[in-house]
């Protein structure tokens, strides 16, 4: 099983902002796949829901789709239960020092102050776990990188937000049916979007 984690913050206030770009791919293969995602994830701590997922096929592949339901400091929680290695997650998350709308698959590192990937690293207990950071910087970024993680993507900016989610899902589907190494071959090599 190969498990796609998207991160973000749940509820209606937070969609389509930066900072859920990683819910926004899950979402997009979700509806490609006609997959619903209604299994519940209870956390260990409190037995409170942790994330929500659903499974499809691709090709000899079972795909997992997760999204976390605690805020996005906490996304870690949901992995606590995993249903595969840490080489078997990808987790996918906004990326502020990246332009808007480029895409990088990295197969470990740190968390470059992304709190939410921070989380999932913690509770995995390894850097070394597959991340595919989405690009939604601005030309300069703001001094209050909060506020501007929590903002909606301007008129101008969601034509290209569009076409890097839906590419991002493509090479999220590659990493889980070819491999890391194809998949950073081909899509990291993508054109960065103009700042």
């Amino acid at each position: 099983m190969k498990l796609l984690v998207g991160l973000g913050n749940p509820g209606h206030t937070y969609n389509e902002t930066r900072h859920n770009s990683g819910f926004a791919v899950i979402q997009w293969l979700a509806q490609r796949h006609q997959v619903a995602i209604g299994t519940r994830v209870l956390s260990r701590l409190d037995g409170r829901p942790a994330g929500v997922y659903g499974d499809y096929a691709l090709g000899q592949e079972t795909v997992r789709l997760l999204m976390p339901l605690t805020m996005m400091n906490e996304s870690g929680e949901a992995l606590r239960e995993l249903p595969a290695g840490a080489q078997d997650v990808l987790i996918l998350c906004d990326d502020v020092h990246l332009p808007l709308g480029a895409i990088r698959l990295r197969p470990e590192g740190g968390a470059g102050g992304h709190h939410g990937l921070q989380s999932c690293l913690d509770v995995l207990g390894t850097e070394a776990v597959p991340r595919l950071r989405i690009g939604v910087a601005a030309n300069p970024l703001p001094r209050d990188l909060t506020e501007f993680v929590l903002s909606k993507f301007t008129s101008a900016e969601r034509p290209l937000m569009h076409q890097a989610i839906a590419q991002a899902a493509e090479a999220a589907e590659a990493w889980a049916t070819e491999g890391l190494e194809a998949a950073m071959n081909r899509y990291n090599r993508t054109q960065d979007a103009p700042t």
